[in-house]
């Protein structure tokens, strides 16, 4: 499986990432610049954590009017995996392939430790290999990291299933339901503040993150297969 690292200038965690695909996962990945026209040959797109354009206007606005991002849109209708972790996930909503939006931490700090994670629906392609309401372990790193939606789209979002993980104990930014990570309708697209790929190895703290990853390859696999 090959998977397609966007980078944007400002992005900080494209590195994490790519190092959690070849070397935690052992699966191929490439980094795909923002200035880009085409996504050939990917299976899965990662939009990672970081400061793109320098979060200049609002976290990821500037972002969305990258040259790739049409592909990116086209890569999701088609109902391939798309995951934006922090700053990818600010994107995604800004694109509109995710609700609601990102805006500054309750406590107008930013914030760097692991917490607790709830999974509140491991029946997605990114969630396969958890339990339900199963709690692990991820590290957060933002200051804009607060999901807001209004009161329609919150009913919608447990309606439908589409909220994936949640602070468990403390929530760290003061997001709307405890939510840190949700899906679009479809369940290609996963947006999420913590980050998985910071959590793949025990030498840095533990591997709970390294499941997510692997649930995208074998939700693949088993499509291959039943094609």
């Amino acid at each position: 499986m090959k998977f397609a690292v966007i980078q944007f200038p400002g992005s900080n965690c494209d590195l994490d990432m790519l190092h959690a695909i070849r070397d935690s996962l052992g699966e191929e990945a490439e980094y795909v610049w923002h200035a880009e026209t085409s996504l050939a040959g990917f299976d899965a797109v990662l939009l990672p954590g970081g400061f793109s354009y320098g979060d200049y206007l609002r976290t990821g606005a500037i972002a969305k009017f990258s040259s790739i991002m049409p592909e990116v849109l086209r890569f999701a209708e088609m109902g391939k995996p798309v995951l934006g972790v922090c700053n990818g996930f600010q994107i995604l909503t800004e694109i509109g392939l995710l609700p609601g939006a990102l805006i500054r931490n309750n406590n107008l700090h930013f914030i760097c430790k692991t917490v607790p994670l709830r999974v509140a629906n491991a029946d997605t392609m990114f969630t396969k290999l958890y339990e339900e309401g199963e709690i692990i372990q991820v590290p957060v790193a933002h200051g804009e990291g607060n999901y807001y939606c209004d009161d329609e789209t919150l009913l919608k979002l447990k309606d439908n299933n589409q909220i994936v993980f949640t602070y468990d104990s403390v929530n760290p930014n003061g997001s709307r339901a405890d939510i840190a990570g949700i899906v679009n309708e479809r369940g290609n697209v996963l947006g999420m503040m913590p980050h998985p790929e910071r959590a793949v190895e025990e030498i840095i703290g533990g591997t709970d993150g390294l499941r997510l990853f692997e649930s995208v390859v074998k939700a693949w696999k088993e499509e291959r297969v039943n094609a």
